[in-house]
């Protein structure tokens, strides 16, 4: 979503000017101009601003003059009198409230300048102004109403008017005057606003005093409090609002949605974009009963709304706020199955409406904002429709699920929308590859695609250039793309941080990619676009990022084993490209460095079976070697007979019980161990071609922990398991006569173990 706008400020000085001055009136100006500078003291400089202000109303002066009045007064003044005020201390006679009133009036006019607003002093008053937009005044420090004359002046024509927007009918009363409130948050506004100024507002204690003022219903709280806490909340400090707040930013999205749900539906219609910016990051405070009253609330306000005709513009705000609703809680609290089928029906409506629309059409910024909802919609929808197997999909908790006839509807509306995302995606030319629009739309279009390649396969395989070709793209340009990476910072910021490295986009391909190699008319166009040399690019590029992490900051990403199952699809079906493709070269050398540092990595295991499996499988393609072996194919083969040794474990106790899964491997086993089968098949084959693995098997000590093993254990944890070992062990007796000697020893000492069960082993060392 995008950053919401800022609030406007309402200082006391326009930066609308009026007529020059007459030179008379000039001339007096000067000499008042003179005296402020040269004042010796606060009331000296107190009388000097009362005179230009008789002198010259704020409307008349220019640009110039005004910069000269401020950088005359300094922010030393304003400070003072603030904290003179709130303390209840005596400056040039003035009462508290008009001390308070010229405070903040003049450090509102200050921070209309950048670099006033980022001065440490101006910073310093921060906590200040917000505790005085919490909690008002104290009654004593109250006088009679109004502005001293000096700041009524300064005043004159420029605030606007009393907000009477959406929240004014929940506007109460306070003690702190409305002037003195527009002035604090101008402030915090101009704070606001700053390159790092989110971050000083919310080190400062900006949430709870905001959250504060909401809740007591204090001045301004409801049309410029809750603004500014949209401010903070959205980009990179939702996250650490949330994480330090959680209390009081629950409590204010209760009231917001108590105010919502009451609010008459023109009101609330207005209300959905604000009350996005108030919703908590996915994760954040997953579990909260109060979240999930809120969540329900709003949902309860949103069904009849949704089934409301509305224009454009206004089922767009409400498709937005749904589509956040189901990041934060999935489909069960939305409501009954019919109420999901219409919204999904609503999102998809739009798409098509959206996007097929003639070549060359510009898609609005609003429409862009609106689509963007409507695929995350979309998204969610096809997670349900594709898990459990035949469960239809949208199911609530508190209803019943859909019907057949009802999910099949949804798939089809689904179809219809993804074809007017391919028509869409078509028509982009890469000089639009960095739009963040382009982005929304191609990532939509691969959560589909990692679900669904059956549907739509001719326009699928036709659009196989742009998606290759975009994805590239992004991968060469890495992070270097500036608008992207903004953009991922606001709307994925609970995705990883946000940060953008060029990889994102193939991240969401691959796992269509995956499916799209295992099928002949597909993987042949991907393969004329160079298909297998991008995912080596990218297998590359991560380990590069991967490699300079320790331990705990290596976090396993599943990417990776996706982009090597393709990798192997390519392997397995097309034999003479990975023998002629250079790339497959390259992807070996990879593969030598990094599965040394991959097994001491238990938590890559997963990573490190598919770099194995890839490993063996393109070297059992290559032709034996006529001379020496090339170190990096030893290097790889080493550590590969390590990684597979490490996978089975004799039992506890007196060492006949059942082959156990090793500790380090038993987590992962459920992932690994079809890897890890197949890794050995393969490593069988690799014994019938390169006769110098056999002697690497003795060496690594794969050989006499396997053969010992099998020897004392009963059995093993199923029946693959036992085959692939007996397949490798068979290719290495044909081999090897040592190995044969040694395994036919070991069978005749020990009868009762698992080895001694393997027919076709026994019956080939009983022939040799």
């Amino acid at each position: 979503m995008a950053n919401p706008a800022l609030p406007e400020r309402s200082s006391k000085l326009d930066d609308a000017w009026g007529e020059a001055l007459p030179e008379a009136q000039r001339q007096v100006l000067d000499r008042c101009l003179h005296a402020l500078t040269h004042a010796q003291t606060d009331s000296h400089t107190l009388a000097a601003l009362l005179l230009i202000t008789r002198v010259c109303p704020a409307r008349q002066l220019d640009q110039p003059t005004l910069r000269r009045i401020l950088e005359a007064v300094g922010l030393s003044l304003p400070a003072r009198l603030l904290v003179t005020s709130v303390r209840g201390g005596v400056c040039a006679g003035l009462p508290h409230q008009q001390m308070l009133s010229l405070g903040t009036a003049l450090l509102a006019s200050l921070s209309l300048d950048p670099h006033m607003a980022s001065h440490h002093q101006l910073l310093s008053t921060v906590p200040l102004l917000l505790d005085i937009i919490s909690k008002g005044l104290d009654q004593n420090q109250q006088t009679r109403p109004g502005h001293s004359p000096v700041v009524s002046d300064l005043s004159e024509g420029s605030r606007p008017a009393s907000d009477a927007d959406r929240w004014s009918h929940l506007q109460g009363t306070s003690l702190l005057e409305e002037p003195i409130a527009a002035d604090c948050y101008q402030v915090l506004t101009a704070v606001c606003a700053l390159p790092k100024g989110s971050e000083q507002l919310l080190s400062r204690g900006a949430i709870p005093a905001l959250c504060r003022a909401v809740e007591q219903n204090q001045t301004l709280s409801y049309q410029k409090g809750l603004t500014l806490l949209g401010c903070l909340l959205s980009g990179k400090t939702k996250d650490r609002a949330w994480s330090r707040h959680p209390a009081e930013l629950l409590s204010l999205l209760t009231r917001l949605s108590t105010d919502f749900c009451r609010a008459p539906d023109p009101t609330r219609l207005g209300m959905c974009a604000q009350l996005v910016q108030f919703l908590p990051p996915a994760g954040v405070v997953s579990g909260s009963e109060a979240l999930r009253g809120a969540v329900s609330q709003v949902w309860a306000a949103l069904r009849p709304t949704l089934q409301a005709k509305l224009t454009p513009r206004l089922i767009g705000l409400v498709l937005v706020l749904s589509a956040c609703l189901l990041d934060l809680c999935g489909w069960e609290l939305a409501g009954p199955p019919k109420f999901c089928c219409l919204l999904v029906n609503r999102a998809c409506v739009e798409v098509r409406m959206g996007l097929e629309e003639p070549p060359g059409t510009d898609v609005s910024s609003e429409l862009q904002h609106t689509l963007t909802g409507c695929y995350r919609i979309m998204e969610a929808a096809m997670e349900q429709a594709c898990t459990g197997g035949a469960a239809p999909p949208l199911r609530s908790s508190s209803s019943p699920s859909l019907s057949l006839q009802q999910s099949r509807q949804v798939l089809g509306v689904l179809e219809e929308a993804f074809s007017a995302v391919m028509f869409y995606l078509q028509q982009v030319d890469p000089g639009r590859y960095d739009d963040p629009f382009v982005f929304a739309t191609f990532r939509s279009l691969c959560s589909w695609l990692a679900e669904e390649t059956s549907c739509l396969k001719e326009e699928v395989t036709r659009l196989l250039p742009f998606l290759i070709s975009y994805s590239r793209r992004h991968l060469q340009a890495g992070s270097l793309e500036q608008g992207l990476s903004d953009w991922m910072a606001m709307v994925f910021v609970s995705e990883g941080g946000g940060a953008w490295t060029g990889g994102e986009a193939l991240r969401y391909l691959l796992p269509a990619l995956c499916h799209l190699s295992a099928e002949e008319g597909p993987r042949q166009v991907l393969l004329t676009l160079d298909a297998p040399a991008l995912l080596v690019d990218f297998l590359l590029q991560t380990w590069t990022s991967l490699k300079g992490r320790s331990d705990r900051a290596s976090s396993r990403d599943p990417s990776r084993e996706t982009a090597c199952s393709a990798l192997l699809n390519f392997t397995v079906t097309e034999p003479e490209t990975v023998r002629k493709d250079p790339c497959y070269r390259a992807l070996e050398v990879h593969l030598s460095e990094a599965l040394p540092v991959l097994v001491n990595k238990p938590h890559l295991l997963v990573l490190g079976a598919n770099y194995v499996t890839l490993g063996l499988m393109i070297g059992r393609l290559k032709s034996p070697p006529s001379g020496s072996v090339e170190a990096d194919q030893k290097r790889f083969f080493t550590a590969a007979l390590r990684f597979l040794r490490g996978a089975l474990e004799s039992g506890s106790g007196s060492g006949s019980g059942v082959v156990q899964v090793s500790v380090s491997w038993k987590d992962s086993w459920d992932e690994a161990a079809e890897l890890w089968r197949l890794s050995l098949q393969v490593l069988g084959g690799c014994v019938r071609t390169w006769p110098w693995v056999v002697g690497l098997i003795r060496e690594e000590g794969w050989l006499q922990h396997t053969v010992s093993m099998l020897a004392r254990c009963s059995g093993l944890p199923d029946q693959n398991t036992q085959v692939v070992l007996e397949e490798v062990l068979c290719a290495v007796v044909e081999r090897c006569s040592v190995c044969q000697q040694e395994i036919s020893d070991v069978m005749r000492r020990e009868q009762g173990g698992a080895l001694s069960r393997m027919r076709s082993l026994k019956e080939l060392v009983r022939l040799k």
